[in-house]
């Protein structure tokens, strides 16, 4: 870690400090922050989200330049005839935006796999991993998607047709039994779901000067656009699709675990995310994949919370790379989280595992010389297929809703 991004995160406690101080100074005298310190308190926040933004980039630069030494020597060494598949891909990726080639499919190293799918941190072995563009595409899928961030279970496909999956609505009981008496039966119910493969696409453009000239980094220019544009519109989804002609968002099939108190206008308090916490059943709050969702507004309410005890809900993450947790669990954000409002569902809690999302084939890239022929324009068409769903809707993900008044 260099030294800039360790001053960041210094400057980071620092920020939270200054935080919890005005925080404590008007519990201390028991009034609500003033208009000033609220100001001050919402800069403080502010500073907080710009500097993760900050340190986010500057991994991702870091990461980036290893990846081009790496890419480099690997040049600079590889022999005619072993050559990686990673470069034949490559290759063929440049091949094809040449106009060479009119499409291709990227696809993942695997056909079918059952998964959780997280963003692997570098400094755990992640630089150890080769990145395919398939790879690079869907980790920018996933910085854009809190649901993608939050450890779901991914289904592969090689193809796009609708899966039959058992949904689970309620789990087998047992009960005392007396001598030679029969035993009750007590079966799971199951219900039945299908999960298809909506399209999603996105139109990119290039000029044939920045293509020809430049010696754009082709590559990154398309994952990262096109893993942005895809991961936006999917993850939109993802959180509160309807389930008709679009995903099953998490939200929709989530159960109500907490409702908020009345004249609060939607809002929570300590004991709302504790019992919230606790509507959800130890199995699934001890699985590595729980944690909570929310949008970057909420967490700032969340960020001001104290137990009984005087502690704070919220701790922030002491390594880069890791989620600031809430009564431990890691926090995940998503622009597509309703805001605390009057009946809104506007946290999610449990275990992000039970909610597959199904992504059929790899990424469909197509190009046109054509299509923008007028404005000498090179057109790039990526295409993704996917769906989303709750398998184990038994409470494994609940939400906090606001009081309706």
């Amino acid at each position: 870690m260099s030294d800039r991004i360790k001053r960041l995160q210094e400057r980071r406690a620092n920020v939270w400090e200054q935080a919890k101080a005005l925080l404590d100074a008007a519990e201390a005298e028991g009034r609500d922050l003033t208009a000033e310190e609220e100001t001050t308190y919402q800069k403080l926040n502010g500073d907080l989200d710009a500097i993760d933004t900050r340190v986010k980039d500057m991994v991702e630069a870091e990461q980036r330049a290893k990846d081009a030494d790496a890419a480099f020597a690997q040049l600079l060494a590889k022999t005619p005839e072993a050559q990686p598949r990673g470069q034949e891909e490559n290759s063929e990726l440049r091949r094809w935006a040449r106009g060479e080639v009119r499409s291709i499919d990227i696809r993942p190293e695997a056909g079918v796999s059952f998964r959780d799918l997280t963003k692997g941190t570098a400094t755990a072995g992640g630089n150890t991993v080769p990145t395919t563009f398939y790879g690079r595409l869907v980790a920018h899928l996933i910085e854009v998607s809190g649901v993608m961030m939050a450890g779901p279970t991914v289904l592969n496909t090689a193809s796009g047709e609708s899966i039959e999956v058992p949904v689970t609505t309620a789990h087998s009981t047992a009960a005392i039994t007396a001598e030679a008496a029969p035993i009750s039966e007590s079966d799971p119910a199951f219900g039945k779901r299908t999960l298809g493969a909506y399209k999603y696409g996105v139109l990119l453009q290039a000029s044939s000067e920045l293509l020809t000239d430049t010696g754009v980094d082709l590559e990154g220019y398309l994952s990262m656009q096109a893993g942005r544009a895809l991961g936006n519109a999917l993850g939109a989804h993802l959180v509160t699709g309807t389930g008709s002609s679009q995903p099953t968002g998490i939200v929709t099939s989530a159960s109500t675990g907490k409702t908020g108190g009345t004249g609060a206008a939607g809002a929570f308090t300590a004991d709302d995310l504790i019992d919230l916490f606790y509507s959800v059943i130890s199995p699934y709050r001890n699985s590595p994949s729980c944690g909570w969702l929310m949008r970057d507004a909420t967490m700032g309410a969340a960020r001001k919370l104290k137990d009984q005890q005087g502690q704070y809900l919220w701790q922030p993450s002491l390594q880069i790379g890791v989620p600031d947790t809430l009564l431990g669990k890691p926090v995940y954000t998503d622009p597509n989280m309703a805001a605390v409002a009057a009946s809104a569902k506007s946290v999610v809690f449990g275990d992000f595992s039970a909610y597959f999302v199904r992504m059929a084939g790899g990424v469909r890239f197509e190009r046109s010389d054509d299509y923008a022929f007028n404005t000498d324009l090179t057109t790039f068409r990526a295409i993704i297929r996917a769906d989303g769903l709750t398998v184990d809707q038994t409470g494994a993900l609940k939400v906090f809703a606001g009081a309706a008044t």
